[in-house]
C-alpha cells in the first residue's frame, strides 16, 4: 500500500525524523490559510500523487508570496500531472502539501528495501540526491553505499555512521545524520514498510539533516496490525478494479494487454502470463482467484476483467488440488450464466476431476472453447484475441 509524501512525513515527523513544516491542502483558500499559518516564505507547493518525477512535470512551485501561493495552488490543483511514473495517462492532483522551503547546502537519496536475492535488508545512500536512482544504478552504481541488515536484526550505529562516512558528512553532521537514519530503520521495521525512499536527504546551511521528500510503501500482508495506516489509503489513487478486487479477496493488477486471466495460485498465474506472450498475446491483468475458485469469486473475477476494455478474450487455467476442477467448472458455468460475457472464453482445467469437468462443458449450453493443454489454450486465447479463432 502507498501514502502520500505529506502523510509519510508526519510519520517521519512523529518518529524523530527531521522534515520541514508542511501541513496538507484540499483547496486554494485552504493553502492560503496554511500559507498564512507557517507565516514566512518561501513556501513550497507540491502536488500530491502517488508517482515520482512531480517536479519535472510541473507539480511542484516555489511561492515566494501570498499571491504566488494562491497562483500556484490554483494551477496545480485539479490539473493533469503526466510524469515518466503516471505513464502518458496521467493523475488528476486533489490535493496538496504547503511546506517551508530549506536553506540547502547539499542533495543526497536514502533508501531502505528487502533485498530478495539475499534475503535482507538493504539500507542504501548516494551522494546523487534529485536523480532518479534507477539512472544513478545504471550509469554510476559506484556512487551507491550499501549496508545489509539481518532479518530480526536491527540497524546498528556503526552502520549509520558508515552510510554517514558514506556521503562525505562532516562534524556535527554526522551526529544528526547517524540520529536520521537510526529513526528511519525504526519506521521501516515497526511499520512493516516494503520500500522507503527520500530523495532529496538534504543538509542544511544549518548542518540539519533533513527528509525533503517522503516514498513509503507498506507490507499489504501485515496492514491487518497496522489500522492506522491502512486508513491512510486514498483510493482515488488506486486503479478501480484493483479497489474491487481487494473487496473480494482477489489477487489483482491490471496490465495493459488484451488477453484476460483468471488464475488459481500466483506462480501458475506468472506461468500463465508467460506462455500469453510466448504465442504472441499480451496478458490484461494478473488475477489470482486462490484456493476456492467458486461461482461467487468467479462471477467477481469476470466482472473485474471485463471492466477493461482492452479485454478481446478471457483465458479461465485452473489446476485442480486445493480446489476439484468439477467445481470450478459449474462455478464457472454458474457465473456465465448470471453475467453478460462478451468475448470468447478459453477454458483449460487440470488435475482432480478434470474428466468430469471437462463433461460439464460439453454439455452446457454456453458457448465455451476447451483447451486440452496449457500450449492449447495460450495458442487458443491469443488466436481468439485477434479474432483468429
Amino acid at each position: 500500500m502507498n501514502i502520500h509524501e505529506y502523510q509519510g512525513k508526519q510519520i517521519f515527523r512523529d518518529a524523530g525524523v527531521p522534515v520541514p513544516e508542511g501541513y496538507p491542502a484540499f483547496s486554494v483558500d485552504e493553502a492560503v490559510e496554511i500559507a498564512e499559518k507557517i507565516g514566512s516564505f518561501p513556501l513550497m507547493v507540491k502536488a500530491q500523487i502517488h508517482a515520482g518525477g512531480r517536479g519535472k512535470g510541473g507539480g511542484v512551485k516555489m511561492a515566494k508570496s501570498m499571491n504566488e501561493v494562491r497562483e500556484h495552488a490554483s494551477n496545480i490543483l485539479g490539473m493533469n500531472l503526466v510524469t515518466h511514473q503516471t505513464g502518458p495517462s496521467g493523475k488528476l492532483v486533489q490535493r496538496l502539501l504547503i511546506e517551508s522551503a530549506s536553506n540547502i547546502s547539499r542533495e543526497f537519496y536514502a533508501g531502505i528495501v528487502l533485498d530478495r536475492s539475499l534475503s535482507k535488508f538493504c539500507f542504501m545512500v548516494s551522494t546523487e540526491g534529485g536523480v532518479e536512482i534507477e539512472k544513478v544504478a545504471e550509469e554510476t552504481p559506484e556512487k551507491i553505499f550499501k549496508v545489509w541488515i539481518e532479518p530480526g536484526v536491527d540497524l546498528k550505529p556503526y552502520q549509520a555512521r558508515q552510510l554517514a562516512f558514506a556521503l562525505g558528512l562532516e562534524n556535527t553532521q554526522v551526529k544528526s545524520g547517524v540520529k536520521t537514519f537510526m529513526n528511519l530503520w525504526k519506521v521501516f521495521k515497526d511499520k512493516d514498510c516494503s520500500l522507503m525512499e527520500i530523495n532529496p536527504l538534504v543538509v542544511t546551511k544549518e548542518d540539519e539533516v533533513i527528509a525533503l521528500d517522503s516514498k513509503i510503501n507498506f507490507d499489504g500482508n501485515a496492514l491487518f496490525k497496522h489500522n492506522d495506516i491502512a486508513e491512510l489509503q486514498d483510493l482515488t489513487e488506486e486503479e478501480p478494479s484493483e479497489v474491487k478486487a481487494q473487496k473480494y479477496n482477489l489477487n489483482y493488477i491490471k496490465l495493459d494487454g488484451t488477453v484476460g486471466c483468471m488464475v488459481n495460485g500466483a506462480g501458475l498465474a506468472m506461468g500463465t502470463m508467460d506462455i500469453i506472450k510466448l504465442y504472441g498475446g499480451e496478458p490484461a491483468n494478473f488475477l489470482d482467484v486462490g484456493g476456492v475458485a467458486n461461482a461467487e469469486t468467479v462471477a467477481q473475477g469476470f466482472e473485474i476483467i471485463l471492466q477493461d476494455q482492452n479485454v478481446n478474450a478471457i483465458l479461465i487455467n485452473i489446476f485442480g488440488g486445493i480446489v476439484r476442477c468439477d467445481r470450478v467448472a459449474q462455478g464457472v458455468i454458474d457465473a456465465m450464466g448470471k453475467i453478460d460475457v462478451n468475448v470468447p472464453v478459453v477454458v483449460r482445467l487440470e488435475g482432480t476431476n478434470a474428466e468430469a469437468a471437462s463433461k460439464l462443458f460439453d454439455e452446457s449450453p454456453l458457448k465455451f472453447i476447451v483447451a486440452t493443454s496449457l500450449e492449447d489454450a495460450a495458442d487458443k486465447v491469443v488466436k481468439a484475441s485477434k479474432g483468429e479463432f
